[in-house]
């Protein structure tokens, strides 16, 4: 039986930044992330992915946004990340 990894965070994005970045894990273990696409027609929620993929070192396809694609605060579903 294989078990899939699945990691969740939760990402406070701050979209039309001036670059992506990590800006610092919150008490509560939120992440505040920098993002420099604006909040319009998804454009923040791809740049994020991209962003987390390529500091994660993993597929864009392994990331999914589960709840607050409108919103600043999101939760972020990982597949297959140690």
């Amino acid at each position: 039986m294989k078990i899939e990894k699945k990691t969740y965070l939760r990402i406070k994005d701050l979209p039309k930044s001036t670059k992506n970045e990590v800006v610092e894990i919150m008490d509560d273990e939120t992440i505040k992330i920098r993002i420099k696409a604006p909040p319009e027609k998804g454009k923040a929620n791809k740049e994020l992915i991209r962003f987390l993929s390529r500091e994660l070192e993993i597929s864009t396809d392994e990331i999914s946004i589960l709840s607050g694609k409108t919103e600043a605060l999101k939760l972020i579903k990982i597949h297959g990340l140690d």
